[in-house]
């Protein structure tokens, strides 16, 4: 008798033991199975090193861009390109082909869809009418044809007078006309009172 006992706690023994290796084994594959719905996507799909990028609009160079590495994300929701480290543009305006604007940043980013730029750190813009402005960050809404920023800008203008727009500034993507918050600085008044007129 004891015999048999002994067989048959070893049997659910055996049992319990097979049991509890089955719920191990389908627990895992449901969390492999819930896994494979999260992977992640965002991550570059291309990688260009020493980029330098031409933009033309019928045949006349709008752009040329220059970075040590951009990187495009283009498997996400809202596709975007971004240099990591730096950017350094020049921008060519019809009027004024052979003087060309430039853009300078420690970081730039352009989402796709939204046709929208940012660039970040210790931003240079240079206008082909030799005004620079400095700032730390700066947006451009390419639709809408607007650049803004929050950020204090500064602004040494052609002649040399300066302009300190102390909560940041909005304006046309051109420079043509801008608008700065709170600002103060030098100005001659011969510069004064052509505004006037």
């Amino acid at each position: 008798m004891k015999f048999f006992r002994n067989i048959s706690y070893k049997k659910n023994i055996a049992y319990l033991f097979s049991c509890a290796i089955f719920f191990m084994v389908t627990s895992c594959e449901e969390d492999l199975t819930n896994n494979k719905g999260k992977n992640n996507k965002n991550f570059a799909s291309q990688v260009i090193n020493n980029a330098n990028i031409i933009q033309r609009d019928s045949g006349f160079v709008t752009m040329r861009a220059k970075a040590p590495i951009i990187e495009k994300y283009e498997l996400i929701d809202s596709p975007y390109t971004v240099a990591r480290k730096g950017v350094d543009i020049l921008f060519f305006d019809k009027k004024k082909p052979k003087t060309p604007g430039t853009i300078k940043a420690k970081y730039a980013k352009f989402y796709d869809y939204k046709q929208f730029y940012e660039a970040r750190g210790d931003v240079r813009i240079t206008t082909n009418e030799n005004e620079r402005f400095a700032m730390q960050s700066v947006f451009w809404d390419q639709r809408k044809k607007r650049i803004y920023t929050k950020d204090t800008v500064y602004v040494t203008m052609k002649d040399g007078s300066t302009l300190i727009g102390a909560h940041g500034m909005t304006a046309k993507d051109d420079f043509s006309e801008y608008v700065f918050y709170q600002n103060s600085g030098d100005f001659t008044t011969d510069k004064l009172s052509e505004k006037q007129k």
